[in-house]
């Protein structure tokens, strides 16, 4: 597992702008295949040869490609990429670049979709800085090559974001099957296979292309017993990438399949992360094989013990849980049942024109660690009876700002015509009556998103603690914009100073271990839907600002991280806990399935309940050994004392209340305030330098430049 963790001075600004050059006069478009020349002026470009050398092997519709900020290199857009040609293992393009300006480029593993024609990002290099030839530089001679996902002895590569392509996971947790009870003692290993549901026209001849990457039918043994034209011939196999992931501490990185399946124990947790282009007209053969005995298991294959066929008809939205029948592959007749959980992830409106300049996906700086991060801003404000300021308001989030938070968190759900605010709790209560009445059934509950932006605005609307208790609280300047509760995320976005990071946590309801709905009701908004929302004001209004995505919900981490490419995204888990009822998914119940599923889906890291690290401080090395970023959470942090010790751990950040009395800094600036004043400063010193002028530091501690 790599270090994401940065450890270089020059990233200090992290999320500044990336530089970029004026476009040059090229002339063609940045995509094509095979080693290409894009002719333009000699005056203003020259001929560059990009040569790298790939050690994994790539899968048989993968292709290398190099992407960069001039027209040649497609300004970023992975679409217009040049494709490379491979020759033993090392592949090569030739471009034209601009020959007065710097040229910044990355090389990707892209896949191209036969339909579209256009590359779909499946791996790229994602260094901070960015590989570059300087205006001077020289041709480097054949035999010194480019190293893919290497720059500067820097080894970073990320999977790549969804454009036009779609991800659907299949969930097999504590092996699923009901088999008959000769079989239940059985050993199950399940492979799937994504098929083609599409009918060809008279005379289709499929491309060299159009065969999706996964495993050839002759890997599977249910051609053993179906019609191999019907089941697997070069077009009836989709174009796809078939990978699996088992949450443990050996195997938590998404791999390609084996010939015959993945253990599906018991024990296990097995996902199958299945990538398609055709989401519609794919359909999933999954294969069930078992070993007669564990001896036999090193003797030979197993034998194929029964199969089913998954039909896109039967995911009616974006999750769910399917209960489908296996049939015998010998007989083909009823064999048992299986149950499993699906996930579909769709690309976001706006996934495909994110640019491949920057991610911060997996960036985190090295000095950025024991950051403090107010809570709904300045704290819980229905929990402490003598909080003066309404949590979850612009007000709250500046105070904390203000008394030096380096970030605040925040919730954010989505108002009933799909408006993203800033609130916690999924329930609300409405006054029936006078907004001067207090009876006892002057109140109604209701879901949060069962109302819109306008009436949660016009609408005298309590918290939930008030709604139980009947008791009402004030709070400073209520009535004032700034004060009020259910500020739209976009307004948060423009409201607070740039400087000030961002913890948006995702609120989505969970089924508890008991059935029940952590929210009463079930949802009524797609969750692609409703991320998609969220995402679109955050893209748009995000800015250079340090913002970091979180969620109770381990699928929709999995939905941040592959929507988008530019904000990073850490799992919030409860851990073993006595203050919470713990969710009915298991990844969010212990730091150990917590850290796996973060290594799995390449978050940034986790946000650990702090009662189940004061239960065992040794867990935190669990994070830290897989280079992941760690937060934490929980009333056990508002305490002078474990923030201390908290931060002694080494942990990143601790997310507290009452940043205005807890806090021991100083000075009170985020961290990436100060930061930005020394990157000033020393931009000051070069421009000092290059006018000949002297820099120098004054008796009072101040810096100043002299002619």
């Amino acid at each position: 597992m790599l270090n994401w963790l940065a450890s270089h001075d020059g990233e200090d600004d992290a999320m500044a702008a990336p530089s970029t050059c004026p476009p040059g006069t090229e002339h063609g478009s940045g995509s094509g295949s095979g080693c290409r020349r894009i002719f333009g002026d000699i005056t203003t470009n020259r001929l560059w040869t990009f040569r790298v050398l790939m050690h994994e092997v790539l899968g048989p519709s993968e292709h290398l490609a190099v992407v960069g900020n001039c027209e040649a290199l497609g300004n970023w857009q992975p679409a217009a990429a040049a494709l490379m040609t491979q020759e033993d293992n090392v592949w090569s393009v030739e471009v034209y670049i601009p020959r007065h300006c710097a040229t910044e480029y990355r090389y990707m593993v892209c896949a191209v979709e036969p339909s579209s024609e256009q590359p779909l990002v499946r791996r790229w290099e994602t260094q901070f800085q960015a590989r570059a030839i300087e205006e001077l530089d020289e041709q480097p001679p054949k035999e010194q090559l480019d190293i893919f996902g290497s720059v500067n002895g820097q080894e970073k590569v990320d999977r790549g974001w969804l454009t036009r392509e779609a991800i659907v996971q299949l969930k097999f947790f504590y092996a699923p099957f009901t088999f008959k009870q000769r079989m239940k003692r059985r050993h199950v290993q399940v492979k799937v296979t994504p098929m083609n549901l599409r009918i060809p026209s008279a005379g289709y001849e499929p491309s060299c292309g159009s065969a999706g990457p996964v495993s050839p039918p002759e890997d599977s043994l249910s051609n053993d017993t179906h019609d191999t034209r019907e089941n697997g011939g070069d077009s009836s196999t989709a174009f796809a990438f078939s990978e699996v992931v088992t949450l443990s501490a050996d195997e938590c990185e998404i791999r390609a399949q084996e010939q015959f399946g993945t253990d599906c124990g018991p024990s296990d947790l097995v996902i199958f992360h299945i990538t398609v282009g055709d989401l519609e007209n794919t359909a999933y053969l999954i294969d069930l094989y078992t070993y007669s005995s564990r001896v036999a298991k090193e003797d030979g294959p197993p034998h194929h013990l029964g199969y089913h066929y998954v039909l896109p008809n039967l995911f009616k939205r974006s999750e769910g849980n399917l209960e489908i029948p296996i049939t015998c592959a010998k007989g083909h007749r009823p064999l048992g049942m299986m149950r499993l959980g699906y996930l579909i992830v769709r690309p976001s409106a706006l996934s495909a024109h994110m640019d491949m300049s920057v991610s911060y996906a997996r960036y985190w700086n090295n000095k950025w660690t024991g950051l403090d991060v107010g809570h709904r801003g300045s704290g819980t404000s229905f929990k402490a009876k003598d909080a003066v300021i309404r949590e979850n308001t612009i007000t709250s989030l500046k105070n904390a700002a203000e008394h030096g938070a380096d970030m605040v968190e925040f919730d954010v759900q989505l108002s009933k015509d799909l408006v993203p605010v800033v609130y916690h709790d999924f329930m609300i209560y409405v006054s029936l009556k006078s907004k001067c009445s207090m009876q006892e059934h002057d109140f109604l509950s209701l879901p949060m998103r069962e109302l819109t932006l306008e009436q949660l605005k016009k609408l005298k609307v309590y918290h939930t603690a008030e709604g139980l208790s009947r008791e009402t609280r004030s709070f400073h300047n209520d009535d004032m914009l700034e004060h009020q509760p259910f500020p739209q995320l976009s307004d948060v976005l423009d409201a607070l100073d740039v400087h000030v990071g961002f913890n948006i946590e995702i609120k989505w309801s969970q089924r508890l271990q008991d059935g029940r709905m952590e929210e009463e009701f079930e949802h009524v908004v797609d969750r692609n839907l409703y991320i998609d929302c969220i995402l679109d004001v955050v893209l748009r209004k995000g800015g250079n600002r340090r913002i970091v995505l979180s969620c109770f919900d381990p699928d929709i981490c999995t939905m941040l991280r592959f929507k988008q490419n530019r904000y990073p995204v850490m799992f919030l888990t409860l851990g073993r806990t006595t203050k919470y009822k713990q969710y009915m998914d298991p990844r969010g119940n212990s730091m150990e399935l917590a850290v796996w599923h973060a290594v799995a889906m390449q978050l940034l890291g986790i946000v650990a309940h702090t009662e189940d690290l004061l239960r065992d401080p040794s867990q935190v090395n669990l994070a830290k050994e897989r280079g992941l970023v760690l937060f934490c959470w929980g009333d056990d942090n508002n305490s002078q004392d474990t923030i201390k010790l908290l931060k002694g751990l080494g942990l990143h950040a601790i997310i507290y209340d009452k940043m205005d009395v807890l806090t021991t800094k100083e000075v009170k600036q985020s961290v990436f305030h100060l930061q930005a004043k020394d990157s000033q400063k020393e931009m000051l010193k070069l421009q000092a330098l290059e006018m000949g002028h002297v820099w120098h530091t004054s008796a009072n501690g101040n810096e100043e430049q002299h002619a």
